[in-house]
């Protein structure tokens, strides 16, 4: 057998992306500079993730890359910024081996806080917002290592890869490609004739909307209208929104601010989880082609649906009265913006919490278990399975059930006027197939690991552990609720769960593909 990838070419690209990655690691070491705190931990993480980068560049020859160098080029280089990732969480110390901290007690204390920061990390570039820190606070994390942990959530949302063939112009022959393998959806909506102005218009429009989204938070703040926003959990919490991360400074997460300020941040998510072509389609003046796309309209349609029926679960007694952020049953007010804000934090794959819905009632649990299944848009920050797959899906079905009647039929699947080639029917239906294969396999992997560990975990932990890693979600139920963490899972699991936020991120194909024997054949 004869390998035919040039794998040392995309490993050189990958360390391109750390050299970056080190790069973006001066913006804690600034707010280290800042506070006080952890400046010799970001300046060797910068050092080494830099040094690092460089090293694996060197295995370059500098010749382009085709499909195949291009998808292992996107899944090594989300390995590589997860791995790179992790030195700031080790050499921070912050903590125990049982946190994050780097020890030299055992060699096996040191590989359990290598799989803690490893999970931690993938966590924040897949914006899964699922973590093992444990007990957030500024007593005993930095104020630098809590803003680092926000950036990499705000660098995974729009897309590494994105990034990288918006800024080198060596990716610029495959970006198309590249962005496809990388980007959440059943294919590339290009808006220009060249891919890296369409990489580049998607990030600007990125950050254009989170500088908004800080602007407005910390506006509040000045207003009186929310105290405990100051600029730095305004700057935390827009990095944290866009991506549809989840991630949060503050161990209440959205929850330890106003209502003022979980209204404002709800129109964030769902702009989030919006195909971001639709925001360049809005700049060019085309406002009849937003409205009138189906996605759009069912992605609307559903958080409209699932929002007014926990609203009316919720009003009605649908959860006990709380202490902090909860559902005071009777309060319109207060019913409809937990009800609002869980529908799209959880469909849009966000993480952040109102209120601890694992003490809701069953039904809502039930309710809230499917939403994280539907997922945004494709070309969103979303994650999740997507609205336009389950349209693809729904239309597929109806024409089988047309074609069961009139077996002569000759009916393509139809979306907003425009027909869908059959080769992306059958792809979404592959990768929905897939991905809830593996999210069942899982789920009974992680009970039975669970069990072997000592944890005990109820179905619906179970099935929500694996929805919410592969799904990038982030909370799940019961001990991995809104206001817990993954920190008493068995290292085996974490490693699993990493396994899934890769897979999810990815969406599955490009990954799996890797371990195939035509791809590396000639």
């Amino acid at each position: 057998m004869e390998v035919s990838v040039n794998w040392k070419q995309s490993v050189a690209l990958v360390g391109t992306v750390l050299k970056y990655l080190a790069v973006a690691m001066t913006i804690p070491l600034f707010v280290a500079v800042v506070y006080g705190d952890d400046m010799l931990v970001f300046l060797v993480s910068i050092a080494a993730t830099g040094a690092l980068g460089l090293a694996l560049e060197q295995l370059g020859d500098g010749s382009e890359i085709g499909l195949e160098e291009g998808i292992l080029f996107v899944t090594l280089a989300w390995v590589g910024v997860s791995v790179g990732g992790t030195i700031p969480y080790l050499l921070a110390g912050a903590g125990t081996p049982s946190t994050v901290g780097l020890t030299l007690e055992s060699p096996a204390a040191l590989s359990a806080s290598f799989v803690n920061a490893l999970f931690e990390s993938t966590s924040g570039f897949t914006t899964t917002g699922a973590t093992v820190l444990g007990e957030i606070s500024f007593e005993r994390h930095s104020h630098a290592l809590l803003m680092y942990r926000q950036l990499t959530q705000w660098l995974g949302g729009m897309g590494i890869i994105v990034l990288m063939v918006a800024i080198l112009p060596e990716l610029a022959v495959n970006g198309a490609q590249l962005i496809d393998a990388e980007a959440p959806g059943p294919e590339l909506q290009k808006l220009t004739p060249k891919i890296t102005e369409t990489a580049r218009i998607l990030w600007l429009v990125y950050a254009a909307l989170t500088l908004i989204c800080i602007c407005l938070l910390y506006a509040l703040h000045l207003l009186g209208v929310a105290p405990a926003m100051n600029l730095y959990n305004a700057i935390a919490h827009g990095f944290t929104t866009l991506p549809t991360g989840g991630f949060s400074p503050q161990a209440d997460s959205i929850a330890a601010f106003s209502p003022a300020v979980q209204w404002l941040v709800i129109p964030f998510i769902v702009v989030a989880g919006t195909n971001f072509a639709l925001f360049y389609f809005v700049v060019r003046g085309r406002y009849v082609d937003v409205f009138k796309n189906r996605e759009f309209q069912g992605y609307v349609g559903a958080i409209v649906g699932v929002a007014l029926l926990l609203w009316g679960l919720l009003f009605t007694g649908g959860a006990p009265a709380l202490e902090l952020g909860g559902v005071t049953r009777g309060v319109a007010e207060n019913s409809l913006r937990q009800a609002l804000f869980q529908t799209v934090t959880l469909l849009n794959s966000t993480g952040y919490a109102t209120s601890d819905f694992a003490q809701w009632s069953e039904w809502t649990q039930v309710l809230l278990l499917g939403v994280m299944f539907i997922g945004g848009s494709a070309g969103s920050t979303g994650g999740g399975i997507k609205v336009i797959r389950w349209l693809v899906l729904f239309k597929a079905a109806r024409r089988q059930l047309s074609a069961t009647v009139y077996p002569d039929i000759v009916e393509p699947v139809e979306l907003g006027g425009r027909i869908i080639d059959e080769d992306v029917v059958r792809g979404v239906f592959s990768f929905t197939f897939l991905y809830l294969v593996i999210f069942a396999v899982s789920a009974v992997a992680i009970a039975l690991d669970a069990s072997r560990a000592g944890l005990t975990l109820t179905t619906i932990e179970a099935l929500s552990a694996s929805i919410a890693t592969i799904g990038n979600i982030g909370p799940g139920f019961g001990l991995l609720g809104p206001f817990g963490s993954y920190l008493a899972f068995p290292a085996t699991s974490k490693l699993l769960m990493v396994l899934l936020m890769w897979l999810g991120r990815l969406e599955v194909i490009p990954v799996l593909v890797l371990f195939t024997k035509s791809f590396w054949e000639w």
